[in-house]
């Protein structure tokens, strides 16, 4: 399995803090080399640029989403659109599955 540095991204980067832990506990209990970690909208482009494999996009940014993709394109960062399911309870397993679904396409 490949080394990924996921960054999630929100508002000011709290709520999706804590997907971010759930992310990382996912993915210490498969044994899977993850980094995650989560921004505010505003620092996420300066993180991008310093290298990021997947960008999660909180679902409250999804009209932002096409924004992103075109300003990762450089970057061959993957940007993601987190279903709000798995962001309104937190679900680090569900995230990783579809992270690993998204990238597998």
């Amino acid at each position: 399995m490949e080394d990924l540095k996921v960054i999630l991204c929100c508002g000011a980067g709290m709520s999706s803090g804590f997907l971010a832990n759930a992310l990382k506990k996912a993915s210490k209990k498969r044994k899977m080399n993850i980094s995650a970690s989560a921004h505010a909208e505003s620092n996420v482009m300066s993180v991008v640029k310093e290298g990021v494999d997947v960008l999660c996009i909180g679902p409250h940014y999804a009209s932002r989403f096409d924004t992103y993709k075109e300003l990762c394109s450089g970057y061959d960062t993957d940007v993601i659109l987190i279903p709000k399911d798995i962001y309104g309870t937190l679900d680090g397993e569900g995230l990783l599955d579809y992270i690993m679904q998204q990238r597998n396409k």
